[in-house]
């Protein structure tokens, strides 16, 4: 058999699989009742942040796990190959801060080599970020999402309860993951009245000016963070700010299957520069939602605003099969609600800081 022939008929096997795996059912552990399949697994690696944010945190901090209940490396690396063996394609790593895991470039190369994982992203406050950077793109990292609420140093003080020099540590973040070609970079905003929502049009110039998404969220309640609906700037306002410093209505970009933000072009930008709104209070995107979350200590969560957790770190040390594993993911997908609670009760609700969860 001529070397063409060979190559011929193992490209045509390939794609053969390929079809055949298309064509199969998605996990009956990965659907829940109202049929929405969850492809997108964000796992929390540490609740430990070199930051104290207002809405992530107390003013106090948090209680923190004893190292032995966080999952190990070898756990992660089990459960993430488990997720994505029945479908999952998309890993977001959060925290806490990500970056302070010793050994996320090690766990980072080990996602890497699971089959059928086509996205590692990273969720990161930016601060010690830009030196592990040119590693992390060796190692598959796809997406960046950097956290960040002001571009004003004084107003980085107050909102991260640290000094205010931590801002241009995720400037230049910014800068380096430009630099190394990094394909999809977003700015996470967290939109709050009277604190930072003068600031809303001087992140749309940064937009444009660095061929971004900036991503505006509505503020959210969670453990802690004394949320108070006054504070909250909703999607509609946000967006007529926008349009009336644009002097435009903003261009809506077709919705992909999962997203949970409402992505925008601007009017006359043909460099890249894009908004998007986060509108978890005003306007739940629960219908789509394809998302599942893994607790730093081993927990599964299914919807952000929902205090019921499963652990699988529990389970895995008492010596779990993964077939005994995927029960325990499938009745925990199977028991997510079909919308989260309205806003008066996710103001009521006990849940954990966001810090805890997994950002």
């Amino acid at each position: 058999m001529s070397t063409s022939v060979a190559a011929a008929l193992k490209q045509s096997m390939t794609q053969r699989r390929a079809a055949v795996k298309a064509a199969k059912p998605f996990s009956h552990f990965l659907t829940d009742t109202y049929n929405r399949t969850h492809n997108y697994l964000r796992i929390s690696l540490t609740e430990r942040c070199n930051l104290r944010c207002v809405y992530c945190m107390p003013a106090d901090g948090v209680e923190l796990s004893p190292a032995k209940h966080l999952l190990t490396t070898p756990e992660i690396l089990r459960l993430a190959g488990l997720f994505v063996n029945e479908g999952v394609t998309k890993i977001r790593l959060t925290g806490g801060e990500p970056t302070l895991r010793r050994d996320l470039i090690d766990l980072m190369a080990g996602l890497h080599a699971l089959p059928g994982l086509q996205e590692i992203c990273i969720t990161s406050n930016g601060l010690a970020l830009h030196r592990k950077l040119p590693l992390m793109a060796q190692h598959g990292l796809t997406s960046l999402n950097l956290s960040l609420d002001t571009l004003v140093p004084a107003k980085f003080a107050l909102l991260t309860r640290r000094p205010e020099q931590g801002l241009s540590a995720v400037l230049r973040a910014l800068e380096t993951a430009k630099g190394l070609g990094i394909p999809r970079i977003k700015l996470n905003v967290v939109v709050m009245r009277g604190v930072n929502d003068d600031e809303v049009v001087d992140f749309v110039h940064l937009a444009r000016d660095h061929a971004i998404q900036v991503r505006f969220i509505e503020y959210m309640p969670f453990g802690g963070n004394r949320w108070q609906e006054k504070k909250m700037v909703t999607y509609a306002e946000l967006r007529d700010t926008i349009e009336q410093s644009v002097g435009a209505p903003l261009e809506l970009i077709p919705a992909q299957p999962g997203d949970t933000a409402k992505n925008y072009r601007l009017p006359g930008d043909t460099g890249g520069g894009s908004v998007g709104f986060i509108t978890s209070m005003t306007d739940h995107f629960c219908g789509t939602c394809t998302r599942l979350r893994l607790t730093a200590d081993g927990n599964i969560k299914v919807c952000l605003f929902d205090n019921a957790e499963v652990s699988l770190r529990d389970q895995l040390r008492a010596g779990a099969t993964d077939p005994q594993l995927l029960t325990a993911i499938g009745a925990a997908v199977h028991g997510k609600r079909e919308k989260h609670a309205g806003l008066g009760d996710l103001e009521k609700m006990e849940n954990r800081p966001m810090v805890l969860i997994g950002g």
